[in-house]
C-alpha cells in the first residue's frame, strides 16, 4: 500500500470519529459502507444507520474527540484518542476497510485517570511513527512478549524484552519500569484480584508502534485488553492500554463477537 493510500485511510477514519463531535453525517455517509458495516462494540446497534442515528444524541451530550495517534497496517487503521462524553475517556478504535470504505469497527473505552503513578497521562508520549522498515520485526517481538509474558507461556523471558528498567508505563495504576510492573502485579495478588489473558485476537502494527487485542479475565469479569507498545532498538520501551469489561449477553445491543 502506498503512503498516499495509507494517508487516505487515516483521513477517512479520523473524519468519521470527528463526526461524532460535529454531528455532521457527511463523513459517515461517504466513508462507511451502507450495507456491510459490522459493529463490534456490543453497546451499540449494528450497521451504518445506527451510527447516523446516534449523531444528534452525541452532539447534544457535548461529545468531544481528540485524536492523538494513528497507525495503519494493511486495511486496518488504529486511532488512539481522548473522548469526552459523560466524562473523559481513553479510546482505541480499529477500523477495517474494503475498497476504500469502512466495513468493520472494534473499540475499547476506559475512564481516564489524570496522572499515572509515574506522572504520565494515559495518552501522552511520542506520536510520530518511526522505523517503518522494522514493522514486521516489531510485530513479531510484541506478539512473542504477549504470548510468553502476558499469557504466561514462558515468564522467565521477561527481562529479555526490555532494556533494563527503562520502560515508560501509561497504564493508569502501574509505575514505570519492570519494577513498577512487578509491584502492580504483587498488589493485585495481595488483593486476590484475578488477571489473566486467554486469547490473542489481533496484532496490528506500523513502524515502532504495535497494538495487540486480547481477551481474558480481570477481577472475575470477562475483559477486552487493548495494549499499545512502542518498540525501540528491539526492546519494548513504552506501553499504553485501554481495558474494558465485556458486556454480559443480556446487555448487548448487537449479536456480533466482541473481537
Amino acid at each position: 500500500m502506498t503512503l498516499n493510500n495509507q494517508n487516505e485511510l487515516v483521513h477517512k477514519a479520523i473524519a468519521v470519529l470527528e463526526s461524532l463531535e460535529s454531528g455532521n453525517p457527511e463523513a459517515i455517509t461517504a466513508y462507511v459502507h451502507p450495507e456491510k458495516y459490522i459493529q463490534h462494540n456490543q453497546a451499540l446497534l449494528d450497521g451504518r444507520e445506527a451510527m447516523l442515528g446516534a449523531l444528534a444524541h452525541l452532539k447534544e451530550a457535548g461529545t468531544k474527540v481528540s485524536i492523538k495517534r494513528a497507525l495503519v497496517d494493511g486495511n486496518y487503521v488504529v486511532l488512539h484518542s481522548v473522548y469526552d462524553f459523560f466524562g473523559p475517556k481513553i479510546a482505541i478504535d480499529i477500523f477495517r476497510f474494503e475498497n476504500g470504505l469502512i466495513v468493520e469497527h472494534w473499540d475499547n473505552l476506559q475512564e481516564m485517570v489524570e496522572k499515572t503513578p509515574s506522572n504520565h497521562t494515559m495518552i501522552d508520549g511520542p506520536v510520530t511513527i518511526q522505523d517503518i522498515d522494522k514493522t514486521d520485526a516489531n510485530k513479531t517481538l510484541v506478539k512473542s512478549y504477549v504470548e510468553n509474558i502476558l499469557f504466561g507461556k514462558n515468564p522467565d523471558l521477561l527481562n529479555t524484552y526490555f532494556d533494563g528498567d527503562r520502560y515508560i508505563q501509561h497504564s493508569p495504576h502501574i509505575a514505570d519500569g519492570l519494577s513498577g510492573l512487578h509491584a502492580a502485579l504483587q498488589a493485585l495478588a495481595e488483593k486476590n484480584i484475578t488477571f489473566e489473558y486467554t486469547h490473542l485476537h489481533q496484532v496490528i502494527g506500523q513502524g515502532d508502534f504495535v497494538l495487540t487485542v486480547s481477551e481474558g479475565v480481570f477481577d472475575g469479569r470477562p475483559t477486552a485488553f487493548y495494549d499499545l507498545f512502542r518498540v525501540e532498538d528491539g526492546k519494548i520501551a513504552e506501553h499504553w492500554d485501554v481495558v474494558e469489561a465485556i458486556l454480559p449477553a443480556e446487555k448487548r445491543n448487537n449479536s456480533n463477537s466482541r473481537f
